[in-house]
């Protein structure tokens, strides 16, 4: 992610628990990180006019509000104004969350020509088949979670790297996956917020779910894997 420094002063960095206080020498903002393919090479899973929308403004608005937070943060800090500090927690942890969320799903996500929904092989794939019974079984179960999840939030696939197995997770909101435990590592979300479907696929969540893995980057997943492996 792309990181620009705001202060020489003490002051906060979106830590393992999701935006605990810490200080560090500088400052660092955040900035939008580009797409790697085009608006409309995600079709017609994903519509040019929902990855333009979802890209340029939803995930745009959670940097200016998590840089925006960062800021004031950076002025209460040297005034001791603890009740500031304490108020501004939850904007850090909403709109950081959001960017780091949205980060991994842009990297989630690939075109069909270049691989979309191309089944994991090697390590990952052994584990699916082995925990799961087969890829299909894990999808049906990921969307099924995932269309079942109340409200806005996320579905994740995730290496439990304590208990050693793969993991599938639900956090609200933008709640980083972190947030459920910092020995997880994230090798898959799906976004749920209705900004991520609706425009075309209006208030039928599963239908979303169902076409998002024509487009879903396993090689990525593969790889997050065997780094986080113990």
């Amino acid at each position: 992610m792309a990181l620009r420094s705001l202060s020489k002063k003490a002051v906060v960095g979106l830590g393992r628990n999701g935006g605990g206080l810490g200080y560090v020498r500088g400052l660092q903002t955040v900035s939008l990180p580009d797409l790697p393919y085009g608006y409309g090479a995600l079709e017609p899973a994903i519509s040019g006019e929902i990855m333009q929308l979802h890209h340029q403004k939803h995930h745009q608005a959670y940097i200016t509000n998590y840089n925006k937070a960062l800021e004031q943060l950076d002025q209460a800090i040297p005034k001791g104004d603890t009740t500031t500090i304490v108020k501004l927690q939850s904007a850090i942890k909403f709109n950081g969350g959001g960017h780091i969320n949205h980060s991994i799903f842009w990297k989630n996500l690939i075109p069909i020509q270049e691989g979309g929904g191309v089944p994991p092989k090697g390590s990952l794939g052994w584990a699916i088949d082995t925990q799961f019974g087969s890829l299909e079984a894990l999808i049906q179960k990921i969307s099924t979670e995932g269309a079942a999840l109340q409200g806005s939030g996320w579905v994740w696939l995730a290496l439990d790297k304590e208990a050693k197995k793969l993991s599938i997770e639900t956090t609200a909101n933008q709640d980083p996956l972190v947030t459920k435990g910092s020995g997880l590592v994230p090798l898959l979300g799906i976004d749920v917020w209705e900004h991520a479907y609706y425009l075309q696929y209006k208030n039928v969540r599963p239908d979303y779910l169902k076409n998002i893995w024509k487009v879903i980057n396993w090689k990525y997943a593969s790889d997050e894997y065997e780094k986080g492996s113990p």
